[in-house]
């Protein structure tokens, strides 16, 4: 089982090249940065995991820029987006920035997308919380109708637009591999018909860790492929469970952000890699 890292990148911690080229050195497999566009100061959507919102919610960067300097940087590391929010985003210059990432970085995008929880950050994009899931189907259908066809067109209910060019292409064929992020069975059932992946939190127990493998054999048959994010690296017994299981991938979750801090802590999760090394 490869072990990759989840993490905010933030203005005040480790800059994205120095975390990206840590990160591969050690031999982690993949990198993925959260996104946050800004935080609304009503604060009426309450934090999905209960307390106060954690600080790096409010310093996130953005995550192409981010993950464009740790491509430069880096040659084997998988980036990927945990997630991109992208009902808040013009669907067609992420197409173009999604590409231009595959681009750059030679084919090792993951592109991890969610319908994200903050009402009040969406409607200040102009996206409507009631039909968010719609458009996300939608909008991945239109990614993946831009990255594989040389003439693009789109006539849904929330995006329509006549034949268009749009390049680059990406690297990674026939696209990179999209990851549905979130717990929810509408959040599964959007992988199966829209993506390549599921990716739900890490479960908290050995118990999640079943019903999650249950719900990916009800809508994604058992073949189907789950790659859970922000994982406690001390539940070895969640991470033992998903190896046996077949797991591909697991991303461990990081909150030290301080780079020296964070390269100790790097440094302190060689025997948890050895442990899991394919």
């Amino acid at each position: 089982m490869r072990i990759g890292l989840s993490t905010f990148v933030t203005d005040y911690g480790i800059r994205p090249a120095a975390l990206g080229k840590a990160v591969e050195e050690r031999g982690f497999d993949a990198l993925f940065v959260a996104e946050h566009s800004h935080i609304p100061a009503s604060r009426l959507s309450a934090y999905p995991f209960g307390g106060d919102l954690p600080k790096p919610y409010y310093h996130a960067a953005d995550p192409f820029v981010t993950l464009g300097a740790v491509a430069a940087v880096t040659s084997t590391l998988r980036l990927g987006t945990g997630v991109t929010l992208l009902v808040q985003r013009d669907v067609l210059h992420t197409a173009n920035e999604v590409a231009t990432l595959d681009l750059i970085s030679d084919g090792r995008v993951d592109f991890g997308v969610g319908v994200g929880w903050n009402r009040e950050e969406m409607e200040n994009h102009g996206t409507d919380p009631k039909t968010r899931g719609k458009l996300l189907d939608e909008q991945l259908d239109v990614l993946k109708t831009i990255w594989t066809q040389e003439q693009a067109e789109f006539h849904g209910e929330l995006i329509d637009f006549d034949p268009i060019y749009a390049w680059p292409k990406p690297v990674q064929d026939p696209h990179p591999p999209i990851h549905v992020g979130g717990n929810s069975v509408a959040a599964v059932k959007r992988a199966a018909g829209h993506a390549d992946a599921w990716m739900p939190n890490g479960a908290a127990d050995v118990d999640g860790v079943k019903a999650q493998l249950a719900l990916r054999d009800e809508h994604l048959g058992e073949g189907g492929t789950v790659l859970p994010t922000n994982l406690d690296p001390g539940n070895l017994a969640v991470l033992d469970a998903y190896a046996e299981a077949g797991i591909p991938r697991v991303a461990l979750l990081v909150t030290v952000e301080e780079e020296d801090a964070l390269l100790r802590w790097l440094d302190g999760q060689a025997d948890l890699l050895e442990r899991y090394r394919d």
